[in-house]
């Protein structure tokens, strides 16, 4: 699938700009067009691969190139103001090639959360190819004031594209990890799993064709319908023995026989599946109830075996209750098998009433805040007031 990628604040532009790298890397051919937009002018200096001609700084005249300061509302109008700068980068883009594209925001900043929404709507009022998001929600232990933005946006945002690709940032921190490191471990997660599943039907020159290809319009089909989604990724490592055959505990074979144990990789590929989809997913959420999901398996191409994908299909349709799965194979020649799954329409998610749980909280919190600051300046006021004579 190739996309036009547009990264709305500093996670956004981050992940896109990984996104660049592991394009490079794999030759995957996902990233058509790359644009990162921010209100932070040091955010977009620090990006590696995105071109210099588009990174568009927006909200000079408010912000002066510093930031919206986590401030989503602010955040929205410089979006808003400086949308045609937006768009003169996204002119140069060739859309006849694009299948769709993805706006990517972090969700708890303030340029992101509020701008990624406001791009999402004037795309789709412009263009008639998909406008996907993937929006990335920030740890609870961030502060108050991200999960705030995070719930705001969370709400404009779904509704504003076709689907709302959604990573937790709450279910992949680690403890004791720092700042940096953790995130860009983060970033990295992303890309690796939806680098696979947006990979897939992508073939170049030279590169083997999948049995079972899912195409542009497999993923376009299991995203239509809106809503929200989440991805489930499993693998395991296929090493080289020194023979020169594939030695690979994942088939269970020693190298030596060229016939592959069908059976087990059958059962083996299955059990991934498996893992996959009941293991971390980027928004845990309960599988059954989805409405649409799509399976990948990737690696070289004598270990996808068919009846494996087949049966794990099935699998998945039990577990989900869902008729449309679709399913295929990716050929890669990485040293490793590994599934992806798509589940598209999940409402069945713990973290996000949690998070709307906490912003009415913390926004109630802010009122009280807010009044008893005014209560108070006002007895200050009249304090001073009996005993001070005023000037007119």
């Amino acid at each position: 699938m190739k996309l036009a990628m547009i990264g709305f604040g500093q996670a956004g532009g981050k992940i896109v700009d990984r996104f660049l790298d592991y394009d490079d890397r794999t030759n995957s051919g996902i990233v058509r067009a790359a644009i990162a937009v921010n209100s932070a002018k040091a955010d977009l200096m620090g990006l590696e691969n995105i071109p210099q001609e588009n990174r568009v700084l927006i909200g000079q005249a408010r912000v002066k190139g510093h930031g919206v300061g986590a401030d989503n509302e602010l955040g929205a109008e410089v979006a808003e103001e400086d949308i045609d700068e937006v768009q003169n980068a996204i002119d140069a883009i060739p859309t006849h090639e694009v299948d769709a594209f993805l706006v990517v925001a972090g969700m708890g900043g303030g340029t992101g959360s509020g701008g990624a929404p406001v791009l999402a709507k004037h795309l789709k009022r412009i263009y008639t190819i998909p406008v996907y998001g993937l929006g990335v929600l920030p740890g609870t232990d961030e502060g108050g004031i991200y999960t705030l933005n995070a719930a705001r946006s969370f709400q404009t945002f779904v509704r504003e594209v076709d689907n709302l690709l959604v990573f937790d940032n709450d279910s992949w921190r680690q403890t004791g990890e720092s700042v940096e490191g953790g995130y860009d471990q983060i970033n990295e997660e992303i890309v690796r799993r939806f680098g696979i599943l947006f990979g897939a039907g992508e073939v170049g020159d030279g590169q083997e064709v999948a049995e079972s290809v899912v195409d542009s319009s497999e993923i376009i089909n299991t995203l239509s319908g809106g809503g929200v989604s989440t991805v489930g990724f499993a693998s395991e490592e296929v090493d080289l023995n020194t023979s020169g055959g594939l030695l690979s505990r994942f088939t269970g074979d020693d190298g030596g026989n060229d016939n592959l144990d069908a059976a087990n990789t059958t059962n083996r590929i299955t059990s991934l599946v498996r893992k996959a989809a009941l293991g971390r997913l980027t928004l845990p959420c309960e599988i059954e109830g989805t409405e649409r999901a799509l399976l990948v398996l990737s690696g070289p191409s004598e270990y996808l075996n068919r009846k494996g994908i087949e049966r794990g299909r099935k699998w998945l349709e039990e577990e989900t209750g869902s008729m449309e799965v679709r399913g295929g194979d990716f050929p890669r020649q990485e040293p490793e098998v590994a599934a992806a799954i798509l589940l598209s329409g999940v409402t069945n998610v713990p973290r996000i009433k949690r998070l709307q749980q906490v912003a009415i909280e913390a926004q109630d919190n802010i009122d009280d805040i807010q009044q008893e600051s005014e209560e108070n300046l006002e007895s200050l006021v009249e304090d001073d007031e009996d005993e001070l004579e005023p000037l007119f």
